[in-house]
């Protein structure tokens, strides 16, 4: 009876999905791409733990008492996946001060402007932005005493800020004005200092040059905007969000003042200098590399030293590359130091690799930061980090380090690469969990061969690897894994062992694996 109880269970069971953390989309900026290798490398990072938590999830069906606890002790492990994306998705941020902004709903309906006002509110939310601001232009005409208008100057220029015609960008820029005049107490005049601030670069990028100089005036190049106290670290600061336009200008005319931001050292100044580094990172002008190279080094602010060192990761030069090697060697912050690892495997060059193969041996040196050293190798395409993890493996006597080395190894997918893993499996002496983990990828890999791991099942004394195995088998979408299940789940002495290949025949969509099930129950 427990045997047909388990298959009718794999038969209706539907194995629980693992929900991976939402990574937010990518600003419209070529210079992601740093961003976008660190948001996959942590996807990769996180896959065996996912994985994993589908099959601790599936096994836990019908498991109570000390047992079941067990199990689920093991999942909470996995909360740490979800700082792995984070990590990786964090600096994925609105970059270009663009606030998307949706008007608040009605609240006037006796008022005589509040037809236009709902009109324009549903052509600017279907970004049908001429028609808004034609609509939010007419309140502002015939109902100037609308409990709309003040608000209505801004919807009206944050419709036509989406023009690439100088005219519209100008008018917005004069209804901005306005309602600065005539309302200064308008809910959106905050937004509307914002909103200038890209008008103005915009119009800078189209070669306007009083724009420009409105622009260095917003963004902290006078004695009263530096006497204005500190900023915030908000968009809609009028100094950030003009600090945000630089980014559509020419680098001769923003470079010299993204410098004298970032001479400021005062403690209140930091979120600018933190901003205005992004800035500078994005200008690839001669002087890129030394300002970068300047406030790594020398700036008060841990933050601003950690986005420059992460910055540098797009700068590739001998004199980059000595600046990260010394700052991961020297350096006693462990955040600046994976700043610098991370910098250094986007160098894509042998000494980069050395330099981190050099920290990942260091025994000094933190065990997380080693192991950041040690992922990083592992999505490299140097020949000669396969044998560095090879040997690194033998040296290691710390459990997490040893399972980075055994992910690292399966992330080179070679020939020579799946082989290791295969010896790590197949060797007694190691940890019963390193040799999971290590079959684990072997199976994910297609350089082995279904016949050798199911060779090996009659092989294993281990139950623990078995289990293991037979997981492997479940993600194997060749029938002779199908046959493998079948096999187990008829003849295997252990109990446990059959559930576990019962279970997965239920999952499977092979009608041989239906049919097996049919035979279990009848026979």
């Amino acid at each position: 009876m427990l045997v047909i109880s388990v298959v009718l269970a794999a038969v209706t069971a539907v194995p629980p999905v693992p929900q991976v953390p939402v990574v937010p989309a990518a600003p419209p900026v070529a210079a992601v791409a740093p961003l976008l290798a660190r948001a996959r490398g942590a996807l990769e990072e996180a896959q065996p733990a996912l994985a994993a938590a589908g099959a601790e999830l599936a096994g836990l069906e019908g498991l109570q008492g000390p047992a079941g606890l067990d199990r689920l002790s093991r999942l909470t492990d996995l909360a740490g996946v979800s700082g792995v994306l984070a990590t990786g998705a964090g600096d994925l941020t609105l970059l270009d001060g663009e606030t998307r902004r949706v008007p608040p709903a009605p609240w006037a309906q006796g008022d005589p402007g509040d037809s236009l006002y709902r009109a324009g509110r549903r052509l600017l939310n279907a970004s049908r932005y001429p028609e808004a601001a034609a609509a939010f232009g007419d309140l502002i005409r015939r109902y100037p005493r609308s409990t709309y208008a003040a608000d209505a100057y801004y919807w009206a220029a944050f419709a036509q800020s989406h023009s690439d015609d100088d005219a519209d960008l100008h008018q917005a820029l004069a209804l901005l004005d306005q309602q600065k005049a005539r309302y200064p107490n308008a809910s959106t005049r905050g937004d509307s200092d914002a909103l200038r601030a890209r008008l103005l670069g915009q119009l800078a990028r189209h070669g306007d040059q009083d724009a420009a100089r409105q622009l260095h005036l917003m963004s902290g190049d006078t004695a009263r905007t530096l006497a204005a106290g500190c900023p915030s670290d908000n968009d809609d600061d009028p100094r950030m969000a003009a600090l945000n336009a630089l980014l559509q200008m020419d680098a001769d005319n923003a470079m010299p003042l993204l410098s004298k931001v970032l001479e400021r050292r005062d403690a209140c100044w930091a979120p600018m200098r933190r901003k205005a580094l992004f800035v500078v990172s994005q200008k690839h002008t001669d002087s890129t590399e030394d300002i970068l190279l300047r406030v790594a080094r020398n700036d008060p602010d841990d933050d601003v030293r950690k986005q420059a060192v992460f910055w540098l990761s797009q700068v590739h030069s001998d004199r980059a590359l000595a600046a990260l090697d010394s700052i991961l060697n020297n350096s006693t912050d462990e955040e600046l130091q994976e700043k610098a690892i991370f910098a250094l495997s986007q160098q894509h060059e042998p000494r980069a690799d050395q330099a981190l193969r050099t920290f990942a041996l260091k025994p000094s040196a933190s065990a997380d930061a080693r192991a950041k050293a040690i992922f990083w190798l592992g999505q490299s395409h140097d020949d000669g980090n396969s044998a560095f993890l090879h040997e690194l493996y033998g040296k290691l006597t710390d459990q997490d380090l040893k399972e980075k080395v055994i992910f690292s190894m399966s992330q080179l997918n070679t020939a020579e690469s799946s082989r290791w893993l295969m010896d790590i499996a197949l060797n007694a002496q190691e940890d019963v969990e390193l040799r999971k983990k290590a079959l684990f990828w072997a199976g994910q890999s297609q350089s082995v061969a279904l016949s050798d791991l199911v060779a090996l099942y009659g092989k294993m004394p281990d139950k623990e690897v078995k289990e293991q195995l037979i997981f492997v088998y479940s993600q194997r979408h060749e029938p002779a894994a199908v046959d493998e299940l079948i096999d187990i789940a008829k003849h295997e002495t252990d109990p446990d062992l059959r559930k576990k290949a019962i279970f997965w025949l239920g999952q499977s969509h092979d009608p041989r694996a239906a049919q097996a099930l049919m035979e279990i129950i009848t026979q």
